[in-house]
C-alpha cells in the first residue's frame, strides 16, 4: 500500500523539478533558438545556486531513501534464523532501490559538472536519468504490493506517466537539439509529481470517491460495489485530464512570459517568416480555386 506522506514527498520533488524544467526550457529556447540543446538538468543562474536542482534531486532522494530503509523498517531488515529479508517491508526495500537510482543520478551529474573525474556529455546524463525512471517504472509495474481495484487503477495511470518520463529522457539523448523533446520531458515530470499528489489526496485523504474507503486494518482501498469502483476510475480519468490542462496552461504562460522577457530577435523573424509562408500558401490555394 503506502501513505499520504509517502506520496507527497516524492511528488513534491518531481513537481518542483518538472516546473523548473519547463520554465528553463522555454527560457533557453526563446533566448537563442539557434543554439538550443536538450538539458537533463537546468542551472539556477551562474552563481552559488547554479547546481541547486542537482542538490535538490540528490538530497531529496537521499532523505526519502533513508525514510524508506531506516525509519519505515525500524532497522528490522532481516528476520528468522536464516536471516531472510523481512517480508513485511519488501515495499520499503523496493522504494529504497528506486530512490537509490535517482540519488546516483544526482551524484554522477554533480561529479560530471563540478569535477574532471567523470566528464560525461549531456546525452549520457539523459540515459542515466532514463535508467532511474526505468527503475521506477519497473517498480510500479512489478510491485510486491498487490495493487487491485481503485488503488491499482491510480497506480496504472502513474505507470503510464513514468513511462512518458522514460521515453522523453531517452529521446533527449537521441535528439539533442529538439526543443519539443526537452519541453515534453518537463511536462512528463510535472504530471508525475501532480499525480503523486492526486493519489495521496484521493486514496489517503479527503477526496476518496463515494462508496469506497481505506481499510486501515488490511491497509487497502475497498469499494463496496463494482459501480463505486467504476465511478472512482472515471473520476480518476477526469482528474488526470484536469491536471494535463493545468500543466498546458502553465506551459503556455511560461513560454509567453519567457518570450516577452528574453525573446531573441531571431525568434520573431522566424515567426513572421512562418506566417508569411502560411499566408502565401493560403493565397495560392485561393487563386487556384478561383481559377478552377
Amino acid at each position: 500500500m503506502g501513505s499520504f506522506n509517502g506520496h507527497v514527498l516524492p511528488g513534491s520533488l518531481f513537481l518542483i523539478v518538472g516546473l523548473w524544467h519547463i520554465w528553463s526550457s522555454a527560457k533557453r529556447y526563446v533566448s537563442d533558438p539557434g543554439s538550443f540543446r536538450v538539458r537533463v538538468w537546468n542551472p539556477v543562474g551562474s552563481g552559488r545556486l547554479k547546481y541547486l536542482e542537482l542538490y535538490v534531486i540528490t538530497a531529496g532522494a537521499f532523505v526519502d531513501m533513508c525514510i524508506e530503509l531506516l525509519y519505515s523498517t525500524h532497522l528490522k531488515w532481516f528476520v528468522g534464523e536464516d536471516g531472510v529479508l523481512n517480508p513485511s517491508h519488501m515495499n520499503d526495500f523496493e522504494h529504497g532501490g528506486m530512490l537509490l537510482m535517482f540519488f546516483l543520478f544526482g551524484v554522477v551529474a554533480l561529479l560530471s559538472e563540478k569535477t574532471r573525474y567523470v566528464p560525461l556529455p549531456e546525452g549520457a546524463l539523459c540515459l542515466i536519468a532514463s535508467a532511474a525512471f526505468s527503475a521506477e517504472y519497473l517498480l510500479f509495474y512489478f510491485h510486491s504490493t498487490t495493487h487491485k481495484g481503485l488503488e491499482g487503477y491510480y497506480h496504472l495511470l502513474l505507470v503510464i506517466l513514468v513511462g512518458l518520463c522514460v521515453a522523453s529522457t531517452i529521446s533527449g539523448a537521441l535528439f539533442a537539439h529538439s526543443f519539443h523533446v526537452d519541453l515534453f520531458s518537463g511536462i512528463a515530470i510535472t504530471l508525475q509529481g501532480l499525480w503523486f499528489y492526486q493519489t495521496a489526496f484521493t486514496l489517503y485523504g479527503p477526496m476518496m470517491p463515494r462508496g469506497c474507503h481505506l481499510d486501515e486494518l488490511n491497509n487497502d482501498v475497498v469499494c463496496k460495489l463494482r459501480d463505486s469502483q467504476v465511478r472512482g476510475e472515471i473520476i480518476a480519468n477526469c482528474q488526470l485530464f484536469l491536471l494535463v490542462f493545468l500543466v498546458l496552461v502553465f506551459v503556455v504562460g511560461a513560454y509567453a512570459t519567457a518570450a516577452r522577457l528574453y525573446g531573441h530577435p531571431e525568434l520573431k523573424s522566424w515567426h513572421d517568416a512562418a506566417q508569411r509562408e502560411e499566408n502565401g500558401e493560403y493565397e495560392g490555394e485561393n487563386q487556384e480555386a478561383l481559377a478552377f
